[in-house]
């Protein structure tokens, strides 16, 4: 099996998540200084801007450019709930994560952090995938099967997983699938899928491991797709802050978005050299082929521009499990031009 990315530290795990339980508890507003920017990522290429412009400087350049010597530092965490954690701790300004846990952070902020969203990552199908023969749909699951995802009931994977069991099975069943899925990081999921013989017979991923489940078992299959879910192209991934860095920090603030609007048009054009940062900052060792495959994949769109993202806070506000109901964008995401046209 191929390797895409590193192994999470869990001391560094630790000791994002050491304060967050107070953070929960209080909500109280942190301060935030221009020139300290920390930021968490997970697993994938659906990280790609990220990773290219931590390799070519773009924040720091960006932020010279504003007058700001920003430091940079790059967090690596696994799952919504442990990125939702670390922000809610103050242990970090930028959350890479899934628009679910978006959501779930915006609904539970509001009026105190009022955590709203920073940017797109980009539009990526995600596919839910299984080496289960018997296994057609997702109405095939039984208790006997296992779906992988990078956290139970919190990440965009398990809130689309909800919206298609909702439209399945109805509202009140939208969460019916939780009670056989298990939070694992996506290399480890993916490993069991490509191996096959464990309890994990399903993996709700984004790219490249759903790529490389479909490339290195012959019996792996798509069951569910997220653009089918989610009516077309999506930005399932997406970064999102506190209110008090958008303020408190507008030059920063500024110079990331404007870094990643930067790396977004530089993986548009030179998706050859794109993929060798992917590589190089993922480990070195990958199939370069099927890295190319994705990144220049017509259903693919690299941009900071939000798409498609309003559908899934309104069901989750529909099934209660979000008190608060997003109507527009904005609601949910900070104001910028490069923004606010989305949806």
């Amino acid at each position: 099996m191929t390797k895409w990315s590193g192994t999470i530290s869990r001391r560094r795990v630790t000791a994002l998540l050491g304060g967050a339980a107070l953070a929960l508890a209080s909500f109280g507003p942190a301060a935030a200084a221009e020139g300290q920017l920390r930021i968490a990522k997970q697993f994938g290429v659906v990280y790609l801007l990220l990773d290219v412009a931590n390799e070519q400087k773009l924040i720091e350049k960006h932020g010279k450019a504003a007058g700001v010597d920003i430091k940079v530092e790059f967090v690596q965490l696994s799952g919504g709930a442990a990125v939702n954690d670390a922000l809610l701790s103050n242990n970090i300004e930028i959350a890479g994560a899934g628009v679910g846990p978006l959501f779930t952070l915006w609904d539970r902020t509001k009026g105190r952090q009022n955590v709203k969203g920073v940017a797109s990552l980009g539009n990526f199908p995600y596919y839910l995938v299984t080496n289960n023969p018997n296994v057609k749909s997702i109405a095939d699951f039984t208790e006997k099967d296992r779906i992988a995802l990078p956290a139970v009931g919190v990440s965009v994977q398990a809130r689309i997983l909800q919206w298609a069991s909702a439209k399945l099975w109805g509202d009140k069943e939208f969460n019916r699938l939780d009670k056989i899925s298990v939070g694992l990081p996506h290399p480890e999921a993916a490993a069991a899928i490509i191996k096959g013989g464990t309890e994990i017979t399903g993996h709700f991923g984004n790219p490249p491991f759903q790529e490389q489940e479909l490339a290195e078992n012959a019996n792996a299959r798509i069951v569910l797709n997220s653009y089918d879910v989610q009516g077309g192209p999506a930005s399932s991934t997406v970064l999102y802050a506190t209110e008090t860095f958008y303020k408190d920090a507008p030059k920063t603030y500024r110079a990331f978005l404007d870094a990643l609007d930067e790396a977004a048009k530089f993986v548009t054009t030179n998706p050859e050299q794109a993929a060798e940062i992917y590589l190089k900052a993922n480990g070195g060792k990958g199939d370069r082929k099927l890295l190319l495959e994705i990144i220049k994949n017509p259903q693919v769109t690299f941009k900071v521009e939000p798409q498609n993202t309003l559908g899934l806070g309104q069901f989750l506000h529909r099934v209660g499990a979000i008190k608060n109901e997003p109507k527009v964008l904005l609601d949910y995401f900070f104001a910028d031009p490069r923004v606010a046209a989305g949806s």
